[in-house]
């Protein structure tokens, strides 16, 4: 009996010590999730890690759902966690349909994207205004050059990199980069002293990636891509990755699921942005970046 007595006493001894200590003991960090915030490098711009794409075969499949469908499916995203949405000046439409899908949601509560097309005699501060009326948004938070795919892009794209200083300058840009295709554009972007941002395919099998021709209908080469990726991340810049899917290529999950877990595990990438046509869509996207997390 007087055995059973103090052991009791040492058990509750030791829970009431356990309980006063309770709130010096650091608590476990939250694991990380599809939707969690992330800052895209020196940009200092936060963004979902899991980003609306608007460009699946140039936007075609987000433009055949329609704007009533498409506004549903953005806010269906939205009210999931997803707050980065991005899309393209060559993404006919995508503009306009974004910008009336988030039309009332307020401003700061998402992030937006757009890359501009590097090529013609347009004056490039009339254009970024051109598309940020047709989005139907005073700013964008990030800009990129659109589709570098040659060695010589850093010096070929001045004129549109100096346009989009200018933007910045007034506020119309928060930060700015490039999407790269291709391995000799990628192969520049470590040692850029511009790149904020950069945009890069990304997945464990290498369908729809860079090559040594930017537009090889072959498999790209996954380890120069990745550690191309973690130089870009050494230096300082952000890096948003696409092609998760191979480009609608990965028909079975187990692959999507490994393409998720090769671009933050093995490569390291801040984020990536995946085109959806529908509801089931985003949920398996939400549940597959969160399962390369975990």
């Amino acid at each position: 009996m007087e055995h059973h007595s103090r052991r009791e006493f040492l058990k509750s001894g030791l829970a009431a010590a356990a309980l006063a200590g309770a709130g010096s003991i650091p608590l476990l960090a939250s694991r990380p999730t599809a939707t969690d915030w992330v800052t895209l490098g020196k940009s200092n711009v936060k963004v979902t890690r899991l980003a609306f794409g608007t460009g699946t075969f140039g936007g075609k499949v987000q433009r055949e759902l329609g704007q009533q469908e498409f506004t549903r499916l953005v806010r269906y995203a939205y009210d999931r966690g997803i707050r980065f949405f991005e899309t393209a000046e060559s993404y006919e439409g995508m503009h306009e349909m974004l910008g009336i899908a988030l039309q009332g949601i307020p401003r700061d509560s998402y992030k937006l994207m757009s890359k501009i097309t590097t090529h013609g005699d347009v004056d490039p501060q009339e254009k970024i205004d051109e598309l940020r009326k047709l989005a139907k948004t005073d700013y964008f938070d990030i800009m990129l050059l659109h589709y570098q795919h040659v060695a010589t892009w850093p010096t070929d794209s001045t004129r549109w990199q100096d346009g989009i200083m200018e933007m910045q300058h007034k506020q119309a840009i928060i930060a700015h980069g490039a999407s790269v295709h291709g391995l000799p554009a990628l192969r520049q972007c470590p040692q850029s002293q511009w790149l904020q941002v950069a945009m890069i395919r990304m997945n464990h099998k290498g369908v729809r990636m860079d090559a040594e021709n930017f537009d090889t209908k072959g498999l790209g080469d996954v380890k120069e891509v990745t550690t191309y990726v973690k130089e870009v991340r050494k230096n300082g810049m952000g890096v948003i990755s696409m092609k998760l899917a191979g480009e609608g290529q990965f028909t079975a999950r187990a692959d999507r699921q490994a393409a998720m877990r090769h671009a933050f595990r093995v490569a390291g990438v801040n984020c990536v942005t995946v085109g959806y046509k529908n509801t089931g869509e985003v949920d398996e996207a939400i549940e597959n970046l969160n399962l390369a997390l975990a």
